[in-house]
């Protein structure tokens, strides 16, 4: 049994999946964060509070968001026929945080570390999927 399972993870961890395991492995304790300890753990990451009602509801939902996202990540490396809808989703999830960051750097100034460092991965882990994506088009008939 111990073998079996030693064959079925390695197939999973191959450096295909990278984007996604990374990204589950971020997004995922990041979801957790803004839903459930947004009130002990963001005050010490950044310069606000989450007091009010609704913006607590906002992080509720925003982890909900995350979470979805990491559902279809895990099932794009669990399910071979979702890969590439699961690697197109993380190209534009984090894509998408990335450059809404680097609008924010230029129009608002340079952001605190956190936001610096969630810029350059969010933009690296875009770019590592759209590279996968590519790479997998190359050896297949679907996109060329």
């Amino acid at each position: 049994m111990k073998k079996r399972i030693r064959v079925v993870m390695k197939g999973y961890l191959k450096f295909k999946n990278l984007h996604l395991i990374l990204s589950i492995l971020i997004v995922a304790p990041v979801a957790l964060i803004y839903g459930l300890f947004q009130e002990q753990v963001l005050p010490m990451f950044f310069d606000f509070h989450v007091e009010t009602t609704d913006l607590k509801n906002v992080f509720r939902a925003i982890m909900f968001l995350y979470l979805g996202m990491v559902l279809i990540w895990i099932q794009g490396i669990l399910k071979p026929e979702l890969w590439e809808t699961a690697t197109l989703v993380n190209i534009v999830f984090m894509g998408g945080l990335g450059l809404g960051r680097l609008l924010s750097l230029l129009l608002d100034g340079i952001p605190s570390p956190p936001f610096a460092i969630g810029l350059i991965g969010e933009l690296a882990l875009a770019f590592l999927g759209f590279y996968q994506f590519k790479k997998a088009a190359q050896n297949t008939h679907f996109i060329k």
